[in-house]
């Protein structure tokens, strides 16, 4: 990963995907809505492939920057290839960027609006530490994001991943995941 010296200056392209991210707001943020994903993956997938090979990693040279790549990386895919392998593909490289960003603190530069998209590669990932910096990262904002990382975190604590993406990532249940997902456990 090629790392760019800091600067003060955001990519045009950056500053648009977030510009895009805050008017769809909250209410999309989190939905699974077939209209929303069809436009943000038609508005954003030639960046989001760029992101992918790690073509964009100097972005990471502003905190607004490094915001975008995240939301590249870790929000896109979960959109535009849900309930495939690829809605995971780019979590490694999106938690990379995150550590970076953080240990930086760049996420302290953002609007406490988005600065939580900066922690959301730690809470998706199926390792325990990534879930406890996550949970260390969301502390000062409160409810929900606070309940929505213990619940998380609950989940690998029990499993050591997310049973919900079993069945889409090939991978085989235990017994107890599948008691889990029939009795209304978490599903992501």
């Amino acid at each position: 990963m090629m790392l760019a010296q800091f600067s003060n200056e955001t990519p045009d392209e950056a500053q648009q995907l977030i510009a895009f991210w805050r008017k769809a707001g909250r209410e999309l943020w989190f939905a699974k809505d077939p209209a929303f994903d069809a436009l943000f993956t038609e508005s954003f997938i030639e960046l989001h492939e760029l992101a992918a090979k790690g073509q964009l990693d100097q972005w990471t040279s502003t905190a607004h920057g490094s915001l975008a790549l995240l939301i590249l990386l870790d929000q896109f895919p979960r959109n535009a290839f849900r309930g495939t392998p690829r809605a995971y593909a780019t979590d490694a490289h999106a938690r990379r960027i995150a550590m970076l960003a953080t240990s930086w603190g760049q996420d302290l530069m953002i609007d406490l609006e988005l600065r939580v998209f900066m922690y959301l590669p730690f809470g998706h990932s199926e390792s325990l530490a990534d879930h406890v910096r996550g949970g260390e990262l969301l502390e000062h904002m409160g409810p929900p994001y606070t309940d929505h990382a213990k619940k998380y975190r609950a989940v690998i604590e029990q499993f050591g991943r997310f049973p919900h993406r079993n069945s889409i990532l090939g991978r085989e249940a235990t017994g107890a995941e599948e008691a889990f997902l029939r009795n209304g456990g978490f599903s992501g």
